[in-house]
């Protein structure tokens, strides 16, 4: 957490071993959390009103980077930013397929779902393109970080913010909130219950 990059010599072989591949560790410890969700998700009563929503962040939770990253030292090396943006841009990450279950189960409960990202509001057409392409097709509302933000505000301070105005000024109440980076899932507002996916490539505070 104190370093830009994982540290290459003692992890990438681990990493390499952790994230690659179906079966993967990654992949199974992605599963358990969103069994976890929905065993949760389950036990609960809906109002029915309409207004019990699940929060979910985008990037390595809905849709998944790993294709991008493998390219490049899984975290070991700086991220390129100009690179990753062209690679978000062209809407071709998959479907995490542990969430995208997920997704699909809770929408069968009846909650209604939220998508809060980092992502700004310019990358909207290429959010929903890149959704729609791998399963994800409805929404209550999709969320991107307006220009009105200032620069240097955090990912938590701004999401908290949103969630704020989704409890205080929509009505709705978030049930669940589901994302891969801490900053995803504390602050304010942070819902009923979180649910942490793993992600040992990057951190954003």
């Amino acid at each position: 957490m104190r370093t830009n990059t994982v540290p290459k010599h003692k992890n990438y072989l681990n990493l390499k071993h952790y994230m690659l591949g179906h079966h993967s560790q990654y992949m199974r410890d992605s599963r358990a959390v969103a069994k976890e969700a929905l065993r949760y998700a389950k036990s609960l009563k809906l109002a029915g009103d309409g207004n019990d929503i699940w929060i979910f962040d985008i990037d390595d939770t809905l849709i998944s980077h790993l294709p991008y990253f493998a390219n490049h030292g899984l975290g070991t090396e700086p991220i390129n930013l100009t690179s990753f943006i062209e690679w978000m841009n062209k809407s071709k990450a998959p479907a995490l397929p542990a969430s995208l279950q997920l997704y699909r189960e809770l929408l069968s409960l009846g909650f209604k779902i939220v998508l809060l990202t980092g992502r700004p509001e310019e990358w909207r057409m290429a959010t929903v393109t890149n959704l729609k392409k791998v399963g994800y097709h409805t929404w209550e509302k999709l969320i991107l970080k307006s220009s009105s933000y200032p620069g240097n505000i955090t990912l938590q301070l701004y999401k908290s913010i949103e969630r704020r105005k989704l409890e205080e000024i929509n009505g709705y109440r978030i049930i669940g909130n589901m994302g891969d980076q801490w900053s995803d899932i504390s602050g304010i507002h942070p819902g009923n219950r979180t649910f942490k996916l793993p992600n040992p490539m990057y951190n954003i505070s």
